[in-house]
């Protein structure tokens, strides 16, 4: 399922995303990735949630979100507890789930305007 809210002054456009792969505007992607409404960062280095650092939230912090999301793959697997608390401490949410669920789930909280980013991991 892919969702359609482009509010008229966002650049990126989450289309969808699965275990393998994700669409944003119209550029398929292969490799780890954040978006913003604002933001695109290709090629962030993380291959899986599992073995993530504290340091692997900055790319994602630096865009002031109130809200992280966190794609896992196609299975929802967490993230250190460190890695957690990085985000607790700051008063960030952040949600971890499977990239399909994030995908939708970016899409609804970007149509609404809200200020959220999300890191999703993927094999390439």
């Amino acid at each position: 399922m892919q969702l359609n809210l482009e509010p008229p002054d966002y650049r990126y456009f989450l289309r969808g995303a699965d275990g393998a792969s994700a669409l944003v505007n119209e550029q398929r992607l292969l490799r780890s990735f954040i978006v913003a409404p604002d933001a695109l960062v290709e090629g962030w280095p993380v291959a899986d949630a599992r073995s993530m650092l504290p340091a692997d939230l900055d790319a994602l912090l630096a865009l002031a979100p109130e809200l992280v999301l966190l794609g896992t793959g196609a299975t929802q697997v967490f993230p250190p507890a460190a890695v957690l608390a990085t985000c607790l401490q700051r008063g960030i949410g952040l949600e971890v789930m499977t990239n399909a669920a994030a995908a939708r789930t970016y899409s609804v909280l970007a149509g609404e305007g809200r200020r959220v980013a999300a890191g999703f991991v993927l094999p390439g």
